[in-house]
């Protein structure tokens, strides 16, 4: 982190006590778990919206043509589709 900023949360006491117990647990301090979920969810809406961009610049008719042509060489083994 380049920088970094303080921000006063506030959180429901059940939700507190909650971070408060897990973090224990995980050995971490509260803003080191707080901070760490935020970027898991960051990351997660980011990833998705990564998802979402590509599918609309997909060509479907395309990937159908691919999947559907004949010839090359058979799946390696483990490669098989399931029955």
């Amino acid at each position: 982190m380049k920088e970094t900023r303080t921000y006063p949360l506030r959180l429901p006491r059940s939700l507190k006590d909650a971070v408060e117990r897990l973090s224990k647990e995980d050995g971490t301090s509260m803003n080191q778990f707080v901070a760490t979920a935020v970027a898991e969810k960051v990351s997660a809406l980011q990833t998705a919206r990564f998802f979402k961009d590509r599918k609309a610049r997909a060509d479907f008719k395309a990937f159908d043509k691919i999947m559907k042509r004949r010839g090359g060489k058979a799946p390696r083994e483990g490669d098989e589709m399931p029955p």
